[in-house]
């Protein structure tokens, strides 16, 4: 791969300010992220196939669509938000070429309200580890916004197991926290995300999570 051509990568900050800003997150869809593996990751996959998603789909920061596509085509409304334009644009031919009924916008996480829409389930690959402390909690009262009562939240995220390279770590206390406060936690498992950085796998969270 030519150097012009290699995706900026954003990397492990601390917690006062968030992973990157959204035009180094465009940069790297300027060429194939690490995380755009072309295909959904296999543990949500097998999430879909557990049944625990259901009804309309929120996928929040969706870039190249692949979860948002395999949902809809197996029946769910689903639309797909993230803030860099060129995984949207992305996610759009793809959806065009697959004949896919999933929608797809630009669009702020922080801002999920002022969708004036509300879902049954919101899934998110790889979104809440690149938020800073505090748009992570404006993250979550935004999916709060959105998620009906007794929907569910279906997230991903690397733990603090993991020391390859990539964004901030999240350990299994962070998360309590964070949906402490009209969320219930069902489980969170270990798990590992696929990424063409990571030989055999990123060590990660799987969350599921229900609004009360």
């Amino acid at each position: 791969m030519s150097e012009q051509n290699t995706p900026v990568i954003p990397t492990i900050i601390d917690g006062s300010v968030d992973v990157a800003p959204p035009d180094r997150f465009n940069s790297a869809y300027s060429s194939v992220a690490p995380w755009d593996i072309g295909h959904p990751q296999p543990e949500f996959v097998r999430v879909f196939e557990n049944g625990e998603i259901q009804g309309s789909v929120l996928d929040a920061g969706c870039g190249t669509g692949e979860h948002s596509i395999y949902l809809a085509a197996r029946g769910h409304n689903v639309l797909g938000i993230d803030f860099a334009p060129a995984a949207i644009e992305k996610a759009k031919i793809k959806a065009r070429e697959r004949g896919s009924s999933a929608e797809f916008v630009v669009y702020d996480a922080l801002e999920l309200p002022k969708l004036k829409r509300t879902f049954d389930t919101a899934i998110d690959s790889g979104l809440f580890h690149c938020f800073s402390d505090e748009n992570r909690a404006r993250y979550v009262a935004s999916l709060a916004g959105v998620i009906r009562p007794g929907g569910r939240l279906i997230l991903m995220c690397f733990s603090e197991h993991e020391s390859g390279p990539g964004p901030r770590r999240v350990t299994q206390a962070e998360l309590r926290t964070a949906f402490a406060q009209g969320w219930r936690i069902n489980y969170i498992r270990a798990s590992q995300f696929e990424s063409t950085m990571h030989p055999g796998g990123a060590k990660a969270w799987v969350v599921s999570i229900e609004k009360e």
